[in-house]
């Protein structure tokens, strides 16, 4: 099937964009690439990339609790757990409580409450 478009960027809302772009450029070892007024985005070295965009009143969502949606969420492939989740937590995620499969991957938040999830690449 041909495609219609390419995928460009994952735009995240937030409060800090500053903030939530220097926890996910540690993450992926992405820098920043563009800063605007409200907008920030990294540089992934080509393709696909995230941006943060802000919402003064910004609300997370409250995943696993059913009155808020997920409304979205990333993957990212480790391929040791244990020390992605170190590194992470180390930059400043949070562990949720709801751990599905935590043999095969595990949920956290990020500083501005967004759901991410590290996926063993096996």
């Amino acid at each position: 099937m041909e495609p219609i478009a390419r995928l460009q960027l994952t735009a995240l809302d937030c409060a800090d964009p500053d903030g939530l772009a220097a926890f996910y450029g540690r993450v992926t070892g992405w820098p920043v690439d563009y800063r605007s007024d409200g907008w920030v985005q990294l540089d992934s070295g080509g393709g696909h990339t995230l941006a943060f965009q802000h919402v003064p009143d910004h609300q997370p969502p409250t995943w696993p609790e059913p009155a808020g949606a997920q409304q979205l969420h990333l993957d990212f492939l480790v391929d040791d757990l244990d020390v992605g989740e170190s590194a992470v937590l180390d930059a400043g995620a949070r562990r949720t409580d709801v751990q599905p499969a935590p043999d095969s991957f595990r949920v956290y938040l990020d500083p501005a409450g967004h759901p991410f999830c590290l996926v063993l690449d096996d």
